[in-house]
């Protein structure tokens, strides 16, 4: 299920997500996210269904997603500009966020018959407060990037690059699925980009 032509369906769907989650509290203009978003280190499974869920026809799958490791500021930087002398620096007042993401695709029900891509497109970064952040324009990703066709029981680990305010030590990443539909559930895909702990071991960014 590629992205091709899906790219206003997955912003519609990130729009709506936001607004799910934010619902409960949709009365305070301050609401924190950090909350209800996973820490780094923890996997978070969400629900991904292939079919016509209002025929009756769902597939479902579990996506399980991990933020293993963040790099940011001069470090993400010096990875991003050897992954690519093309690649240019932030925005004055931002800097870069490497996420190294781990993704775990498994199915629920038989036939496993679907495949899922997993690209860092379907990852975005926002604040804790809600508000989206761009993406970061990359010639070149550094290397191994977040992206593969994944069968049942496969997995995959890449980098995922964002861009985010120097200010802002807390923000956060949002997941939307992308299997060329609005269908989405298993709530809010929600992550840490921050944590008070070293990674279990720390991976060289090429």
């Amino acid at each position: 299920m590629g992205l091709n032509g899906a790219g206003s369906a997955r912003r519609i769907c990130a729009a709506l997500l936001l607004c799910w989650i934010s619902w409960p509290a949709a009365a305070s203009a301050q609401t924190n996210f950090s909350t209800q978003a996973q820490p780094l280190g923890s996997p978070l499974t969400t629900l991904i269904g292939f079919g016509d869920q209002y025929m009756g026809g769902d597939k479902l799958y579990d996506a399980r997603i991990t933020v293993l490791e963040i790099v940011r500021g001069e470090p993400a930087w010096s990875a991003i500009h050897a992954a690519s002398p093309a690649n240019q620096p932030p925005k004055p007042g931002c800097e870069y966020l490497l996420a190294r993401v781990r993704f775990e695709f498994s199915a629920r029900t038989v036939p496993e018959d679907d495949a899922y891509t997993v690209d860092p497109s379907q990852f975005s970064a926002m604040s804790s407060l809600g508000q989206p952040y761009p993406p970061a324009a990359l010639a070149k990703l550094p290397k191994p990037p977040l992206r593969a066709t994944l069968r049942p029981g496969g997995s995959a680990e890449g980098w995922v690059v964002f861009l985010a305010p120097r200010g802002d030590h807390t923000p956060l990443m949002l997941f939307t699925q992308d299997v060329g539909s609005d269908f989405h559930q298993g709530g809010g895909a929600l992550f840490r980009l921050y944590g008070g702990s070293e990674p279990a071991h720390r991976t060289k960014v090429r």
